[in-house]
Parts: C-alpha cells; structure tokens; sequence
C-alpha cells in the first residue's frame, strides 16, 4: 500500500471508519539511516486521531532495522511492522520484502534487531505464503521462533501479486501452527467489507483481519457504511483538501498522486466514469470542488 495509506488517507478513515489498528506506508529502513532521512519522515507523520498507529518499514540489513525500529519508537508510534510480503521486484532485489520468505536466517535477525530497537513497543511482521510457491508450513515456523507479537499473512505467494483469489484455507492453517506460541495470526487478502472481515475471522480462527484495496476510495468500509454517491463526491472533495493542506501548502508532494485516490470514489453511479476522467486531470482541490459542483 505504498503511497496509498498516507496522512490524508488514514486521516480520512479516522473521520469517517476507523479501524481497530492504523498501517503507515511501507518506509525504507536504509533510507531512514542515510542522508534522505528527512524527505522520508513526511511518510511516518501521524495525528492523534490516527491511535492506535503501527510503523511499517523494510529491508535486509538488521542494524539498519534496528536503528530506523528505535526511530519509530521515539517518534511515538504504538507498534512496528516489517514488511517481508512486498512482491515489488526492485524491493525484492534488494533482498528485503518477500524475498526474506527465501532467507529466513536474515528474516529471524531482522526480527531480534527489530526487537532491540523497539524496547516495549509491540513488533509485528507481514508475510506471504512464498515467494514462488507455497511454504507456509515452514516459513511461518521461523518466524514464530522470534516470537514477534503478530504476524500478519497475505494468504498469497508474491508471484501470485493480487491475481488468482486469496486462499483463505491457509489462514485457517497458520492459525493452527500458530497455537500456543501467543503469537496472533492476522489474515489478510481479498476482504471487501466489515462484515465480509468478520465473516473470514470466524471461519478461519484468525486473531484479526487486515483490509487494504477496499478501503482505497471507502472511507466508510470499516464503519460497515454502503456510501451514497453523496457520501463519495463529499469525501472525495474532502480528501482533496486534506491531501492539499497536508501535502502541497507545505510543498512535500505535488497534487497528482492523491488523483488516484480521488478516481476511486467515482463508482456505482451514473457519470461515474465521466467523473473519474476529469478528476484524473485535476490539479488543485478547488478543481475538485467545482468539477463536483458542476455535477450537481
């Protein structure tokens, strides 16, 4: 979910769903240690609306995680996550994200640095099934050995990206590994509702579920609010001001990446997609405000 679950996004959910728990973007590690720190703390800013809010970073070197994981504790985060799901090729080059499914010595030193650096603060980690093909039955067992404080599965391999339809069965499964370790199982993939996330944690015994896609353009998906089209064209008009006020006064980002998030909310009615091609041009909220106006 890099540069999807920013500042305005998570503050949009705050305002209108808040979830039980709040991811940041994914933020390097390594970047966090070098000279373009500053440009990548914009990313791990957070309002204390956003509470209970969890750090998510990546990377492949362990004094690196360890440091960036004591940075997120000073900055007052309550948890960190490290990512070892990413299916992105350039991460994976690296040797970080999913292709830790493939190193699982660095992985377990990733995760006792982690430890280190966060003192009390909780330490999770985000996985997959595999990079290639299905480990799970082996690669969780490691990481349950470090004891991290949740562990949250996309029930696909990295390959798989988002194509074929999560296998939820394989939750079920690492929930059954996962017994008495106290470690929690979160289940993650394909989720589209609050009730469809309830649903899914019942049936597979995980210990929570994680929403991602259908919460991008639905503010309201963890309240279990079906949005009207007047529900979507506000919050739509709504986060364009956020992401503005945030972002471009301060001049940290341009306007365009928001457009992505705004296209989102045009759907499910007529002039939908009419709507999405203008927005997709906009280049200020005041753009947004009048092309929803006009509409009305």
């Amino acid at each position: 979910m890099d540069d999807i679950t920013d500042e305005p996004w998570r503050q949009m959910l705050a305002r209108h769903g808040k979830p039980d728990v709040t991811y940041t973007e994914f933020v390097s590690a390594d970047g966090l240690m070098s000279s373009g720190r500053e440009r990548l703390l914009s990313k791990l800013r957070f309002s204390e609306n956003e509470r209970p809010i969890v750090a998510q970073i990546f990377g492949a070197k362990p004094e690196n995680i360890k440091q960036a994981t004591a940075l997120v504790r000073e900055l007052g985060f309550d948890g960190v996550d490290i990512n070892m799901g990413c299916p992105d090729r350039a991460i994976i080059k690296q040797g970080a994200g999913s292709a830790l499914i493939e190193n699982p010595g660095v992985a377990r030193e990733i995760i006792r640095a982690a430890k280190e650096g966060a003192g009390d603060m909780p330490v999770a980690v985000k996985t997959r099934l595999g990079l290639k093909k299905d480990v799970l039955d082996v690669w969780l067992l490691e990481l349950l050995a470090e004891r991290p404080a949740a562990i949250v599965v996309h029930c696909r391999t990295a390959f798989e990206m988002s194509q074929p339809p999560a296998h939820w069965d394989r939750i079920a499964d690492a929930v059954r590994i996962a017994k008495g370790t106290g470690v929690k199982i979160i289940g993650n993939g394909d989720v589209v509702s609050r009730a469809d996330a309830l649903k899914r944690a019942e049936e597979s015994g995980a210990d929570g579920v994680m929403i991602g896609r259908a919460a991008i353009g639905n503010p309201f998906v963890f309240a279990g609010h079906e949005p009207t089209r007047e529900d979507l064209l506000a919050a739509m008009v709504e986060h364009a001001e956020l992401f503005e006020e945030i972002f471009c006064i301060q001049k940290t980002r341009s306007f365009e990446p928001v457009r992505k998030h705004l296209s989102k909310y045009c759907r499910g009615f007529r002039g939908a997609k009419e709507l999405r091609e203008k927005v997709l041009q906009a280049k200020s909220a005041a753009e947004v405000r009048e092309i929803v106006h006009l509409l009305q």
